[in-house]
C-alpha cells in the first residue's frame, strides 16, 4: 500500500532550506526508497511550508528513515526550522488520476461500444500523430480509423501499464484481434493477431486533445502473411 508522509514546518530560511533537500537527493542516489517529492507553500502565510513524500509502501519508508545521510539531513532541517516540524503518517487508501482512468477507459472501448460515446471524450480540434499516416489527423480521421480497424478485425485492447505526467498518460497495450475483414488490402485470413504499443495522450479540460502512436504495425502485417510477399 503506498505511503505517504507530510511534513509541516515554519521556517524564515526557505533557501537554505530548499538546498538542503537538494544535498539529500543527491547523497541518497541508489539507496533512497522514496517515489515522489513535494513541496507546498501556504499562500496566507509565507513562512509556512508542507513537504509531500511518497513511497511503495510504509515498510520502504521506514529503511529510507534508516539511512544515515537521512538522519543528518532531518538534525539540519529542524535547525532551519522556527519551531518543530510536526508529521503526519498516512497510508493511501485511494488514489485516482482522472486522467490516466478516461485513458485507460478510451482504450478498453476501443474494440467495442459505440464509436460516437467513445469519442465523446475526445476534443474537436484533436491532433493525433501517427507513423502510419503520411501527416498529422485530426478528430474525424481519426473516428474512421478505429471504424476501419473494426471493420478489419474483432479486436480487443488489454491495457498493460501507465504513466502520467502533468496533463499527459502515457499507455503502454496489446492488441488482440480476429481478421474477418479487408485490412489495407490484405483480404481476411481468419486468422488470430497480437500487437504491442504505446500511446502517449495528452489531455486538456478533461478531454484527450493530442496522440502520439506507436505499435508493431510490421509485426501485425507479418502475422497476416503480408510481408516478404
Amino acid at each position: 500500500m503506498t505511503f505517504v508522509q507530510l511534513i509541516d514546518c515554519r521556517t524564515s530560511r526557505f533557501d537554505e532550506m530548499n538546498r538542503l533537500l537538494d544535498t539529500w537527493v543527491e547523497q541518497t542516489k541508489g539507496k533512497r526508497t522514496a517515489t515522489h517529492a513535494l513541496v507546498g507553500k501556504d499562500r496566507s502565510d509565507d513562512s509556512h511550508f508542507i513537504e509531500i513524500v511518497e513511497f511503495p509502501s510504509y515498510e520502504e519508508a521506514m529503511r529510507n528513515s534508516n539511512l544515515p545521510e537521512t538522519g543528518r539531513i532531518f538534525r539540519d532541517m529542524v535547525a532551519l526550522c522556527d519551531e518543530t516540524p510536526t508529521f503526519t503518517d498516512l497510508d493511501v487508501v485511494r488514489d485516482e488520476q482522472l486522467n490516466r482512468v478516461m485513458a485507460r477507459e478510451f482504450f478498453e472501448g476501443l474494440g467495442r461500444g459505440d464509436i460516437d460515446r467513445l469519442f465523446e471524450r475526445v476534443s474537436d480540434d484533436y491532433l493525433e500523430h501517427d507513423p502510419a499516416n503520411a501527416r498529422d489527423t485530426g478528430l474525424r480521421a481519426s473516428r474512421e480509423e478505429v471504424a476501419g480497424w473494426r471493420r478489419a478485425f474483432a479486436f480487443s485492447m488489454r491495457v498493460d501499464d501507465q504513466l502520467s505526467e502533468e496533463n499527459r498518460v502515457c499507455t503502454r497495450w496489446t492488441f488482440t484481434g480476429h481478421h474477418h475483414g479487408d485490412f489495407v488490402g490484405i483480404p481476411a485470413t481468419g486468422k488470430n493477431v497480437t500487437m504491442t504499443g504505446m500511446t502517449w495522450h495528452r489531455f486538456r479540460d478533461g478531454m484527450i486533445c493530442e496522440g502520439w502512436w506507436q505499435y508493431d504495425r510490421a509485426g501485425l502485417l507479418e502475422q497476416l502473411g503480408a510481408l516478404g510477399r
